[in-house]
């Protein structure tokens, strides 16, 4: 039983310094990113992060994989839901959320583009872009269309943080029904 609980502990702290490396890299940028500042922004010992994780680039990995995962089921669930024009509705209003939270959108896009120079971190990046092409493919039977659609959902999510006024929900609905359309 103690080394459940050793275990079940040690879980919460690598869950606590994900979190904390996401928020980091939010404020500073993955050139922010230590062993030390992470643990000090989780509030735990300078030494946490370094126990937990192998280096710099394992910590970054698990953060980027915890951001993808927590998007990938996001967009999994909304696709579920059985109604298209919902789904467009409420994909839209997720969209429009996550702009809103810009510093976690900020953070998902500095560890997203460090995978074009860390290859081990391309698996996460690869399970976002499959989800979104799945969620397009409810709509799109033509493969050029539906890698049009991936695409242009990161352009959209990337420029909108460039924004003074980035849009709202009716506006990521409006775009995403154009995309989506049957011709």
């Amino acid at each position: 039983m103690e080394s459940d609980g050793r275990r079940l502990k040690g879980e919460q702290r690598k869950r606590e310094l994900i979190a904390a490396t996401l928020k980091v890299v939010a404020d500073q940028g993955v050139a922010g990113v230590s062993h030390r500042v992470v643990a000090k922004e989780a509030g735990l010992p300078a030494t946490a992060a370094a126990y937990h994780f192998d280096g710099i680039d394992d910590l970054l990995a698990a953060a980027l994989t915890e951001a993808m995962n927590i998007a990938i089921a996001e967009i999994r669930e909304i696709a579920a839901d059985p109604d298209p024009d919902a789904a467009i509705r409420r994909m839209a209003e997720s969209m429009a959320d996550v702009v809103r939270d810009s510093g976690r959108l900020v953070a998902e896009f500095e560890l997203y583009l460090l995978a074009a120079r860390k290859p081990a971190l391309l698996p996460a990046v690869r399970g976002w872009m499959d989800v979104i092409s799945e969620f397009a493919r409810r709509y799109l039977d033509d493969p050029l269309r539906v890698l049009l659609v991936v695409g242009a959902f990161d352009g959209l999510m990337l420029q909108a943080l460039l924004m003074e006024n980035p849009p709202q929900a009716s506006e990521f609905e409006g775009l995403l029904r154009v995309l989506l359309q049957r011709n």
